[in-house]
């Protein structure tokens, strides 16, 4: 096929490749041939045609399965004529256009027709603006739109994300790369998989304007481009990328480039970084082509890959890192080798593939993060544009806050529950959850509890939480009137959690119920129930494994799989577990294993794929893991808290894999945990306050039928609490109430927490968080914790009682002038680290601990020192 003309300034080669790809996805995708390509037949542009075939090309098989051709029309149509409107249009170049404006996902958000939407609230807002300007506007606009809150993995679209008004980190950028991409302007949400200084992750945004990527923190404005409290705890990461869906040619950096994305390293935009080169070796001494080289960090209790690369033909993988340690396990053909570095020490390193077990035993190692450094001076800003910034921030909020102020309240939901006759304490719960969808729960729960009485209320409280803001009514009506006709014999609690829940994973609800009662005639329906392995087999010889975007898997709706006849592994497993419930066999994905079971007897049995699902080849008899409390510990030694201090993982292929429970479980020691036989490894680690890590590995092997017991122990650290400076306790403070009160007063004689807070942003809503969680053991010691608050950090929607968890004895405070901060906070790097400035006090008020900005963990250091120091 000879191609004479080029939209958007493709050469014959990446024409050709975009092709061929898309001949791909067609073969791939016949099943639903016309609901995706049919599009292709209406009159298009060449730039539509084009900008199509580019999606399609690279589309993962997930959206395949979801959504329709018209859906990626629309979009495409939209985009081109935003691009024509916008005075900036035409200067973005085509590759930028095409890799960072035209994406219609940003991350695994459910994908909607909203650029249009996003566009119509931007584009007289921004069009006179410069496109730096544009950018910063964008930001105070998603400001006014949604704020932080932590929760689960499921990212949530922009439009929920209006809806709810809050969300975390990733779907704060979600919303901001998709408003700004709505006025033309390219963006792309960036990531530090795992930071390498404390637990957690991060994400903000990029943005281009006229020759430049700059970045911001999504929904988090500053008053110029390149600022954002996360600044600092950037330049001490080993790693910060974004993946883009298509064959991308830089110029960044290529960590990796697969067949459908390409993943580009963008930290030496925001730290020191060195360039590693890992060669693998046999144990002949031969270069390895093809191993997989796993460059692990420590982050909450497990060695997370952050980067996971096939060595070349000389095997040899390279990577662009920060200036930490890290483990590095490099894996082929049942063979590994493991290695612990800090990248300081050396750019090359080799390793041997020489092991097929597992080590006997212990083995402790430290990880050292990078260190704290100062970011390049930045000329301050006015007055006047600060001035300016702080009545934009309290705007926004108020904008913000006014759109909650319409959510149902309390009032209406007692109100409600007295109409349907359900609990009000039980309706305001759910309600509440539903926030910006709360008129449309409520309009359920008003049509349904006539003739179901609690059922109704029963399903929407097992959903989780975020569930409430993005279901709709149809899609309740589908499971709750689907579900109850199949309850049969079961017992409430089995069919509540495993046949009336539609939540498998973290994929999008949809009704599904009525689809699959349908979709089986009614012999084969009973025979699944009688027996319901024939449905894995039916499954296993119907359905095709593809496996595309490793970000993306589990995100298939159950009725896309179906349809589309493939999907990714996890996807077919939520697929088997969603027909199983729409048929009222009770079934789930394994707590910790994620494996399809199906209960069969009052007793969980797994699904059995042959060929499909390869990860399940054969059903296995259980182990039972029991760990052991250690009683010889020393006081200090931290309390067991899954994925906090502690994970187990069992090794597959090479690799260990870390098993799945719940974050923060603490009764690990009540119940023997239920997992397959196998060689597994305990890893325990306790975070000084510089950061680094005091890791210990535990090896052991968990055999079928048998229960294996393993003593939970930790590296015991003695860490000195040196006296920092002492806090003056004569500086007058301001109560809620107006009342004044000194330092003095208000902290006691016997220690306290103090801390400088910024309310509205993220890190200041960690502490938050964190404080919460730790509420029984301050309340146990009965520490004073004072929350200060100055006039440019207060906003007028700010509201304490939001914050009903906190520590018992906490106060907020006002401090107009910052007299009673210590001089010694305003000196590098907690300047600029910014807010909370936590302090612990003793009974002298000497501080003995200081914490600033960004900082998982800071709650638990804080209370580990308290005690050390209260008298």
């Amino acid at each position: 096929m000879t191609m004479q003309t080029s939209a958007f300034s493709l050469d014959q080669q990446t024409m050709e490749r975009i092709e061929h790809k898309l001949r791909d996805k067609q073969r791939m995708a016949q099943a639903r041939a016309q609901e995706l390509f049919g599009v292709f037949q209406e009159e298009l542009t060449d730039e539509e045609t084009w900008a199509l075939k580019y999606l399609f090309a690279y589309m993962p098989v997930n959206d395949m399965a979801d959504y329709d051709g018209a859906l990626f029309l629309s979009h495409v149509r939209r985009t081109l004529e935003i691009r024509k409107q916008m005075p900036w249009g035409e200067r973005v170049p085509d590759h930028l256009f095409l890799h960072f404006v035209l994406p219609y996902r940003v991350n695994t958000e459910n994908i909607e027709d909203s650029r249009g939407i996003l566009n119509d609230q931007l584009a007289d807002r921004t069009k006179s603006l410069s496109m730096a300007d544009a950018i910063l506007e964008t930001n105070y606009w998603c400001h006014e739109k949604a704020t932080y809150i932590g929760s689960d993995l499921r990212t949530i679209s922009p439009l929920t994300m209006i809806r709810n008004a809050r969300g975390r980190c990733g779907e704060e950028s979600t919303l901001a790369v998709a408003a700004l991409r709505s006025i033309g302007i390219p963006a792309r949400q960036v990531y530090t998989p795992r930071w390498a200084h404390c637990d957690d992750n991060h994400a903000w945004v990029e943005a281009w304007a006229d020759g430049t990527w700059y970045y911001i923190g999504a929904c988090e404005p500053e008053a110029r481009l390149n600022q954002g409290w996360f600044s600092p705890p950037a330049r001490r990461a080993m790693l910060i990328n974004t993946r883009i869906y298509a064959d991308y040619p830089g110029p960044e950096d290529i960590t990796l480039a697969d067949e459908w994305f390409t993943e580009i390293n963008l930290l030496e935009n925001y730290a020191p970084t060195r360039t590693i080169t890992v060669l693998v070796k046999d144990e002949q001494g031969n270069p390895v082509s093809g191993a997989e080289v796993n460059f692990e960090l420590y982050n909450m209790a497990e060695f997370y890959p952050i980067a996971a690369l096939p060595t070349n033909e000389q095997g040899e993988a390279s990577f662009k890192t920060g200036f930490g340690d890290l483990l590095i396990r490099a894996v082929y053909a049942g063979k590994w080798g493991e290695q612990k570095i800090t990248v300081a020490d050396s750019d090359r390193y080799e390793m041997v593939l020489d092991r097929t077990e597992q080590p006997a035993g212990t083995l402790d190692l430290d990880m050292v993060p990078p260190p704290e450094r100062e970011g390049e001076a930045a000329e301050p800003l006015t007055e006047e544009k600060i001035q300016r910034h702080n009545t934009r921030l309290e705007e926004g909020t108020k904008i913000r806050t006014g759109y909650e102020d319409t959510f149902l309240n309390e009032a209406q939901a007692a109100e409600l529950a007295g109409e349907t006759g359900l609990p009000a304490e039980r309706v305001w719960d759910v309600l509440s959850k539903a926030r910006g969808n709360s008129r449309e729960i409520a309009a359920f729960l008003r049509e349904r509890a006539g003739e179901y009485g609690e059922w109704p209320l029963r399903l929407l409280e097992g959903l989780n939480e975020k569930d409430l803001v993005d279901t709709f009514c149809e899609t309740l009506d589908d499971h709750l009137i689907g579900s109850l006709p199949q309850r049969g014999n079961l017992t409430e609690d089995t069919f509540v959690q495993f046949v009336l829940c539609p939540r498998v994973l973290y994929e999008m609800i949809v009704p599904y119920r009525h689809f699959f009662q349908n979709a089986f005639t009614d012999a084969e329906a009973e025979t699944f129930r009688a027996d319901p392995s024939v449905l894995a087999r039916k499954l296993d010889g119907e359905f095709e494994l593809w496996e595309d975007l490793p970000n993306m898997k589990g995100k298939g709706n159950p009725v896309g799989t179906y349809k589309l006849l493939k999907g990714d592994r996890v996807s077919l497993d939520i697929l088997f577990v969603a027909i199983c419930r729409s048929l009222g066999i009770p079934a789930r994905l394994h707590p910790s294993e994620l494996k399809p079971q199906y209960m069969t007897g009052g007793s969980w049995e797994d699904a059995v794929f042959a060929s499909t699902f390869t990860q399940h080849e054969e059903a296995k008899d259980w182990g039972s893991l029991r760990l052991v409390r250690d009683t010889e510990a020393a006081p200090e030694t931290p309390a067991a808290s899954y994925s906090e201090n502690f994970t187990f993982a069992r090794l597959e292929n090479g690799i260990y894999k870390t098993l799945f429970y719940p974050h923060g479980k603490t009764d690990v020691y009540d119940e023997p945990f239920e997992v397959e036989p196998g060689s597994y490894r305990l890893t325990s680690g306790v975070r000084l306050k510089d950061g680094t890590v005091q890791a210990r590995f535990a090896y052991f092997k968990v055999s079928a039928g048998e229960q294996t017991d393993v003593m939970l122990t930790y590296r015991q650290t003695v860490q000195d609490i040196p006296v920092l400076g002492t806090m003056d306790r004569a500086n007058t403070l301001m109560t809620l109430d107006g009342t004044s009160r000194t330092l003095g007063e208000l902290i006691g004689m016997s220690g306290a927490i103090a801390a400088w807070i910024e309310p509205e942003r993220e890190p200041t809503k960690h502490l938050f968080r964190e404080l919460s969680e730790l509420a029984e053991p301050f309340a146990e010691l009965a520490a004073p914790i004072i929350l200060i608050v100055g006039d440019s950090e207060w906003t007028a929607s700010f509201d304490p009682s939001n914050y009903p968890k906190l520590p018992s004895r906490t106060i907020f405070v006002r401090d107009s002038t910052y007299a009673s901060l210590p001089d010694f906070i305003s000196q590098s790097p907690a300047h600029e680290a910014g807010f909370p400035h936590l302090f612990v006090l003793d009974a002298q008020d000497q501080i003995r601990y200081t914490a600033s900005g960004y900082k998982i963990g800071t709650g638990k250091e804080a209370l580990q020192v308290l005690t050390g120091v209260w008298q």
